[in-house]
């Protein structure tokens, strides 16, 4: 037996399965977070190259792509305690090479980036909105790091009603640790963590 199949006994850890109108979220795959000789950076090559094929299948199957990063004019007083608590936020500078989407990326013009301040890419944006005007259900996502701002952005949408669904391949975190516990936390509580193959299967239909 699993450690899930011991909670799935005590009701943790159901599916929140597909829905019928997907949206892809990218989350901070900029320099900042993608290049290891950054601060907060570290090696996510194979995380973008899942991510891109989980972006062409969006592509196909007419499903919007956001990006978002985080970029900052003035740290303290847009991230606040977070700047004390993350002195490392202090490269995300706003017009600088640590902001830009990773050029690796299948990021086309026109394509919606979004610019947060905080971990969850729901709070402080009109992500929301434009998710609703899209009608959108199932919210794929991808991105860094798996313990901040994805974690923090599947709990938002579990809770305004969106089917998360993270993509294992195609997230990544600076700390091994944190990514596994935190996709079994995901796992557990707020959305499902499915295998690129089953997401590119999910978007062919």
């Amino acid at each position: 037996m699993t450690e899930l199949d011991e909670w799935r006994g005590r009701g943790f850890a159901g599916s929140v399965g597909y829905g019928a109108r997907p949206a892809l979220l990218v989350v901070d795959f900029v320099a900042g977070f993608t290049d290891p000789a950054s601060p907060l950076g570290s090696d996510v090559a194979a995380e973008i190259e899942a991510t891109n094929r989980v972006i062409d299948a969006a592509r196909r199957a007419a499903a919007p792509v956001l990006f978002t990063t985080i970029a900052y004019t003035d740290l303290q007083a847009e991230a606040g305690v977070w700047a004390r608590k993350v002195g490392g936020l202090s490269v995300l500078r706003a017009g600088t090479r640590a902001v830009r989407l990773d050029e690796r990326l299948h990021a086309e013009a026109g394509d919606v980036l979004l610019r947060k301040r905080f971990a969850s890419c729901f709070f402080g944006t009109d992500l929301h909105d434009r998710l609703q005007a899209a009608r959108t259900d199932t919210l794929l996502v991808c991105g860094c790091s798996t313990s901040g701002c994805v974690r923090a952005t599947v709990v938002d949408a579990c809770q305004l009603g969106y089917r998360a669904i993270v993509v294992q391949e195609a997230v990544a975190d600076r700390s091994p640790p944190a990514h596994r516990q935190s996709l079994l936390d995901i796992e557990m509580k707020y959305g499902d963590v499915r295998t690129l193959a089953a997401v590119e299967d999910y978007l062919s239909r």
